[in-house]
């Protein structure tokens, strides 16, 4: 299959300094009505879509694969943020770059280099990312940083939605923003987990620029509104 592009008219994230990116993940939509509500999201100003594919190993839940991401493609010219929680990712690599992947995150937990799979990823075509555990030393993911995209910081142990906020994660955050800044690195840094206008300034202050958010997004009466909420909550802080 050939991965669609995004939106040509649209500006790149990583053209954008100091744009905050808000990622609406679908894990938590309403599944009988997902082309609305990406549709929704999309329209109030969405960056990424996130997509959380979990395998029932790498974490309890199951979810979905390479032929959902397919689908999804095909609803939405916006970049898809797929996060693969998930034993052995790279093995899968292909098959979700096929399916429409325009980033591929993965954890440091499941590979045993971190930057030789964030190479792996950027040389399909995909920007790369790397996402780590709220338990595992930040050791594991600092060395990795010149060769991915997006950092990415888990808010919550993965696995489920709804869950809230850690907090000792602003302290995680910073001190990747410092190591992406200490080395002039064109890098995303985003945070996942417990994401909502109460919680997202003080990842905004410690760093963060990308807010992936599922519950408080789609699970709001508005999620148009929820959207333009989070973004303003960020752009506050």
């Amino acid at each position: 299959m050939t991965r669609p592009a995004p939106d040509p008219a649209a500006p790149s994230a990583w053209s954008a300094p100091g744009r905050l990116r808000i990622c609406p993940s679908i894990l938590s939509a309403d599944f009988a009505r997902l082309a609305e509500a990406i549709a929704t999201v999309e329209a109030a100003g969405a960056d990424f879509i996130h997509v959380d594919v979990m395998d029932g190993q790498f974490v309890p839940n199951l979810t979905f694969g390479p032929i959902v991401v397919a689908g999804i493609r095909k609803m939405t010219r916006l970049p898809l943020d797929v996060h693969l929680m998930i034993v052995d990712p790279l093995r899968h690599l292909p098959a979700f770059a096929d399916a429409g992947a325009n980033h591929l995150i993965v954890h440091v937990e499941a590979v045993d280099d971190p930057a030789a799979a964030a190479r792996a990823i950027r040389a399909r075509g995909l920007k790369a990312g790397l996402s780590i555990k709220p338990r595992t030393p930040m050791e594991r993911l600092l060395p990795a940083l010149p060769d991915c995209d997006i950092a990415l910081i888990m808010t919550v142990e993965p696995g489920a939605g709804g869950q809230a906020f850690l907090p000792g994660s602003p302290e995680r955050i910073e001190a990747a923003r410092r190591a992406v800044a200490d080395r002039g690195l064109d890098c995303l840094v985003m945070v996942d987990g417990g994401i909502d206008p109460r919680t997202a300034p003080a990842a905004a202050r410690a760093g963060a620029d990308a807010f992936v958010a599922g519950h408080s997004i789609f699970h709001a009466a508005d999620p148009a509104g929820a959207v333009h909420a989070l973004r303003r909550a960020v752009a506050g802080a």
